[in-house]
C-alpha cells in the first residue's frame, strides 16, 4: 500500500494508508487508517479532496459532523462495519 503524507500540526508528517475510496456529489473521499497491515487494529479516519495541484491532489480530514457521518456510513457499506472512523 502506497502511504499518503500530511502535513501535521507540529511539523511532523502524517503517513496514512488508503483503505477504500469513493466519490459522493462530485467529491472524492478516502478511507484511510495509520497503519499499513490490514489484519491490525489502526483507526481509520476520512478524507477529502480539497484540489488537484497538477496530477496530486490534495486532501483535508473531514471535520464536518453530518458530512463525516454520511461518508462513514458509506464506508462502512464499502468495508464492513470492523471499520473504527475517528476523527
Amino acid at each position: 500500500m502506497e502511504p499518503i503524507i500530511l502535513p501535521g500540526e507540529d511539523g511532523e508528517q502524517i503517513k496514512l494508508y488508503v483503505i477504500e475510496e469513493t466519490e459522493v456529489s462530485g467529491h472524492k473521499y478516502l478511507l484511510v487508517c495509520d497503519n499499513e497491515d490490514e489484519n491490525e487494529d489502526a483507526e481509520a479516519s476520512i478524507l477529502k479532496e480539497v484540489a488537484v495541484e497538477g496530477d496530486e491532489s490534495i486532501y483535508e480530514f473531514v471535520e464536518d459532523d453530518v458530512e463525516f457521518e454520511a461518508v462513514a456510513k458509506l464506508f462502512e457499506e464499502l468495508v464492513g462495519e470492523d471499520a473504527d472512523l475517528d476523527y
